[in-house]
């Protein structure tokens, strides 16, 4: 299959893609990720889909399934989602905009715009008359930035009648993808002391926040190269003149080895002591398995890979921190290459931006995968 032949065209990819980034779509607002869904849902329509919306759960938003070509059969699912870690009002601060190569805006990167070249490539499929070998799922989720705790249970339903997953996250610039992911674990954490007026009775006070910054310390402590802990959530107080009793918080821990992982789990539970004037209590919250690669992934890189050359592009892949929806898939067994989105940088910041070129190119590499991959991967 000749894909540079199919006249994907960056500058109107990404007029295309800017009322996604224009709809912001942060995972704790439902109804912000329901209109999302709503954009996705037309865009499915126009290219002869049938969405289905799967109402959300835990307080999360709808997540949107289409499914393509006959359902009969393994399949390809492609794989993304549609929240961020972006408030709505970020575009006052991150608006879309294009600057030379760049374009930037809330989600653009992290992962619109992969989500975006992926419908991208089935339209030109579409309009070029090119069946795809195996049906297609198209699967866009609603909690992915927290960890899918209301979701993983639809991924893993999805991945199991397929051939192989295609992921669009961002891919990284320079032709980077990703056929592996590390392990990681969320926690909850919270002290608990005891309140008291702090100008007047400030001695008989137990100081949750004081606590909470003492373990904030010592949890981050624990970082080794095997092992990471931050934390990234501290909530803790109302009025300046009481001495807090509570204080809550939430810690990331990674591991490229599951053993790793799982020892650090054990060591975050042991901190738990609710012995001392100040207690101290550690919830474990949703676990990403460990992906390792295997040679059926490494396999449908190396479709990746040539289709990638044809076109004048160089792919790499490796094993990446950060976690997605492919750690359940890739832990599953089922063939999995993440990272096929488009290319950018800064996601998660007010710097987030793609490298605008990088929606054809990868766009056509997506392309040519949907075409040409069968049952064997």
């Amino acid at each position: 299959m000749d894909i540079a032949r199919l006249p994907f065209d960056a500058d109107a990819m990404l007029a295309g893609l800017r009322p996604w980034i224009e709809c912001e779509s942060p995972t704790y607002d439902a109804a912000a990720v329901g209109r999302m869904m709503d954009l996705a849902a037309r865009d499915l329509v126009d290219l002869g889909a049938a969405p289905e919306r799967i109402p959300g759960r835990l307080g999360f938003g709808d997540c949107l399934r289409a499914r393509i070509g006959s359902p009969d059969g393994r399949g390809i699912l492609v794989l993304g989602h549609m929240d961020t870690v972006h408030p709505v009002g970020t575009l006052a601060d991150l608006p879309f905009r294009r600057e030379g190569a760049r374009a930037y805006g809330p989600g653009i990167c992290d992962m619109k715009g992969g989500n975006y070249l992926a419908l991208e490539a089935l339209r030109q499929l579409k309009a070029a008359g090119i069946p795809t070998k195996l049906p297609v799922t198209i699967l866009f989720t609603s909690d992915e930035e927290v960890g899918s705790p209301a979701t993983r249970d639809l991924i893993e339903a999805e991945a199991a009648k397929a051939a192989l997953v295609l992921v669009p996250e961002p891919g990284g610039i320079g032709g980077e993808t990703t056929s592996g992911r590390y392990a990681i674990a969320r926690f909850e954490i919270e002290t608990i002391g005891r309140p008291s007026h702090a100008g007047a009775r400030l001695s008989e006070g137990r100081s949750a926040i004081r606590e909470m910054a003492r373990r904030i310390l010592e949890i981050e402590a624990m970082t080794s190269e095997d092992c990471t802990f931050s934390v990234g959530v501290v909530e803790a107080g109302r009025w300046v003149n009481c001495v807090a009793s509570r204080a809550r918080g939430e810690v990331l821990s990674m591991a490229k080895r599951q053993a790793d992982l799982d020892d650090g789990v054990a060591r975050m539970l042991a901190l738990s002591d609710a012995t001392g004037e100040v207690a101290f209590h550690v919830r474990r919250g949703v676990t990403r398995p460990v992906w390792e690669p295997s040679a059926a992934t490494l396999a449908l890189f190396e479709r990746a890979r040539a289709l990638a050359a044809s076109i004048g592009v160089t792919l790499t892949h490796r094993s990446a921190g950060g976690g997605s929806d492919g750690n359940f898939t890739g832990a599953m067994g089922i063939p999995t290459l993440d990272g096929l989105g488009v290319e950018g940088d800064k996601f998660h910041t007010l710097e987030e931006h793609i490298l605008v070129d990088t929606l054809a190119s990868r766009g056509r590499i997506m392309a040519g995968l949907l075409a040409t991959c069968d049952a064997s991967g």
